[in-house]
């Protein structure tokens, strides 16, 4: 059954939206994958907040040119392509990674991603997976900004609380 054109733009227009929304795509070779690996595949990630869909490259390519800015992803948009959608950077590395190591296959592959404006290529799928989501650099920019101020705390209460109990002592001395 071939696709007809108006199904083509509503493709299109879906694909566009989906790069408005999510700062993440990575490229990934499925290729080799049971339909029932797949599907799995497809509940791990759905449960990571990633959107993962088999398309067309060419559907692909024309979103990507439409934004702007997916230049350099271009030349890995050829054989069997399923994309993955996220806001974290990290979370479909996290699974593909956990699935490659569970499943104990190598698909599915990861052809790029594209980060923020960034792209990355195959072999960067560990680097991927270990950047941390954007609530944990949170955490950490506020630990960073609250603990300075706890060791001021800290220190402006030391002083006190010695000369309390020195007080004491020399209360207790002479009582």
């Amino acid at each position: 059954m071939s696709v007809t054109r108006q199904q083509k733009e509503l493709s299109l227009a879906e694909i566009a939206q989906k790069l408005e929304t999510s700062n993440t795509v990575y490229l990934t070779d499925y290729k080799g994958l049971t339909v029932a690996q797949v599907n799995e595949l497809r509940g791990r990630f759905r449960a990571a907040g990633v959107d993962y869909k088999v398309l067309k490259n060419t559907l692909i390519r024309l979103a990507m040119e439409r934004k702007g800015g997916y230049d350099a992803i271009y030349e890995y948009l050829n054989g069997p392509t399923a994309v993955a959608f996220a806001e974290e950077p990290s979370a479909p590395a996290r699974v593909i990674k956990k699935f490659l190591s569970d499943t104990n296959i190598d698909r599915p592959q990861l052809k790029a991603a594209y980060v923020d404006g960034a792209v990355y290529s195959s072999d960067a799928l560990d680097v991927l997976a270990t950047l941390k989501s954007k609530n944990e650099l949170i955490g950490d920019i506020i630990g960073l900004l609250l603990s300075p101020m706890a060791n001021v705390i800290g220190a402006l209460q030391a002083p006190g609380a010695t000369i309390v109990g020195a007080l004491q002592t020399l209360a207790e001395r002479e009582g």
